[in-house]
């Protein structure tokens, strides 16, 4: 069962159960997704995007934006993360068509921090510890090449980073299955509607039982608690 619908049903009940499964629709009706337009480029977002002084950002994927974006924003020196859609090739994508597979993107954030206070190693050590780096196919729930995971590089000491960290984990054991996250080199992130952005914050009791219902808690526990 795709996001898409189950967020439909999540809305219109005000809950996010179906079944066993939980996920998002490509039409959320909520107030602040009235307020504001629904295209990324004419969105208030845009104006988040750009690092403060002394500040650096980095790209990752790990399935729902909402659950990525939360995971980051939760570590000390991270100013912000917001949602979006990189890894494809189509300009200014919209949720609909991302979450309904007609792009080669897949959902992302973009993570501001602050270098003193938090490392690129540590950022990519906490995407190995909010995702499952064994599936490249989807995250838990949420399936299809739009939630694959991933680590998005700008430069040539990020790739290193990262396919070094990748490299002892594969080696550490903690998995059975292999490390198959891809390391790519990052292109045009475009920033989600805003509607989508700090969902967690703005609709916590939907965000939550999505996020039950998705089984990543349940796989972090198992893998890293």
């Amino acid at each position: 069962m795709s996001r898409f619908f189950m967020f439909f049903f999540l809305l219109s009940l005000s809950c996010s159960t179906r079944s066993a499964n939980t996920a998002k629709s490509d039409s959320p009706d909520l107030p602040s997704a009235t307020a504001t337009s629904s295209h990324p480029n004419e969105d208030p977002t845009q104006a988040k995007t750009k690092p403060l002084e002394g500040e650096k950002f980095a790209v990752f994927a790990s399935g729902c934006f909402w659950c990525t974006e939360k995971d980051f924003e939760e570590i000390e020196g991270v100013r912000d993360a917001v949602s979006g859609y990189t890894g494809g090739s189509e300009e200014n994508p919209t949720y609909k068509q991302v979450g309904r597979g007609l792009t080669t993107h897949t959902e992302g954030v973009k993570v501001y921090y602050d270098p003193n206070l938090v490392t690129y190693e540590q950022l990519v050590e906490k995407l190995w510890m909010t995702s499952d780096p064994t599936d490249n196919e989807g995250q838990f729930v949420d399936r299809g090449q739009h939630y694959r995971p991933g680590i998005f590089y700008g430069d040539l000491i990020e790739k290193e980073i990262a396919e070094k960290s990748k490299k002892a984990l594969q080696e550490s054991g903690r998995f059975s299955k292999p490390i198959v996250l891809k390391i790519e080199k990052l292109g045009q992130f475009w920033p989600a509607e805003d509607y989508h952005q700090d969902f967690y914050k703005k609709s916590p009791k939907r965000y939550y039982q999505y996020r039950r219902g998705s089984g990543r808690d349940l796989f972090i526990k198992k893998h890293w608690q």
